[in-house]
């Protein structure tokens, strides 16, 4: 355990190393990847998104793509599609760009339902569907969606369905002006060794770590210890999230729809994975309020009267967290 824990740890400390000030962001990148899940992220543009994940795929010698989500985006165009060879006379299956380890949907609510229900089977059945025929990912696939949530313009919702396929929602702050002089100076030195090539560090770093040994570190946290009160503790978070009406009976109006079976099972393997990151083999409250956020957030579903107030979903789970007694 300790071996493949030191390996995905020193990964960690370069993505923090590389990504300043996005510590919280790159953590629960590492929890998506170790729990073969799916995120969302929502920030302002030049929060260092991509780089995040282009930087991981790198660093685990993985395939990485980027899409651009636009209006004009075809289900073909991320899944790819038959095409017909003339020189053997008969069509000839050319994958799209969702053929890869990790994939970046960048600005995901742009594209109109039929693409993103193409992205859907993707992330649901690890396949697409195309000409009738199944075409299976990789083993280890993982999509890293975005929104923008400045200009919303020319926009489409994603369906809850589909949200709730994303095993996080992370939102991303600004960084702060010490942290700013940080990427500053990065930047530059990034660029000074491009112009020298003498940047050896990122290859050094990437020998470290490969595909096999993130799948080995999923099996290894699924040996993660969860007593059996704070298991029943998870459970009544979800729990609360269904029936407010136990504990506060003003939520019940606001809380149209609470978090799926999946939520469960999302913060389960979560939890786990983040005392695993912090040298623990057995999981603590802390664990599972570090990501509670992130796995409930975009599973509980408003009313109408909760929006117009203003209230968000983080409101409801902060007062789920204040209800439900700890163990």
């Amino acid at each position: 355990m300790s071996i493949i824990r030191d390996k995905i740890i020193s990964l960690q400390d370069y993505l923090n190393d590389r990504i300043v000030g996005q510590q919280e962001l790159v953590k629960k990148l590492m929890i998506t990847l170790l729990a073969d899940g799916h995120a969302l992220l929502e920030g302002a543009p030049g929060l260092a998104k991509t780089k995040a994940i282009k930087t991981l795929s790198e660093c685990i010698q993985a395939q990485y793509n980027r899409i651009q989500f636009t209006p004009d985006l075809l289900p073909s165009d991320i899944t790819g599609s038959d095409i017909y060879v003339a020189e053997k006379s008969e069509f000839e299956f050319r994958k799209g760009p969702i053929f890869a380890n990790l994939v970046l949907a960048d600005e995901i609510n742009r594209a109109p339902a039929k693409v993103q229900s193409a992205l859907l089977e993707a992330m649901a059945e690890r396949q697409v569907s195309v000409g009738g025929k199944q075409y299976i990912l990789p083993e280890l696939f993982m999509v890293l969606a975005t929104q923008n949530p400045i200009e919303q313009e020319g926009t489409y919702n994603l369906p809850e369905a589909q949200l709730d396929r994303f095993l996080m929602y992370i939102k991303i702050d600004q960084p702060d002006a010490e942290t700013e002089h940080k990427i500053l100076k990065i930047v530059r030195e990034e660029q000074q060794n491009e112009y020298n090539k003498t940047d050896k560090r990122v290859a050094k770093e990437i020998n470290k770590i490969n595909i096999q040994d993130v799948i080995e570190a999923r099996k290894t946290v699924l040996s993660i210890y969860m007593n059996e009160n704070l298991e029943n503790y998870l459970v009544q978070l979800i729990m609360a999230t269904r029936h407010p009406e136990k504990y506060d009976s003003s939520l019940r109006e606001k809380i149209l729809y609470g978090a799926s079976p999946r939520a469960t099972i999302a913060l389960d393997k979560c939890a786990k994975i983040n005392a695993w990151l912090k040298g623990r083999d057995f999981v603590i409250p802390e664990d599972i309020h570090d990501i509670v956020y992130d796995v409930l957030r975009h599973r509980i579903i408003l009313s109408f009267e909760a929006q117009a107030e203003g209230l968000r979903s983080d409101d409801v789970i902060s007062s789920i967290l204040k209800m439900v007694p700890l163990p």
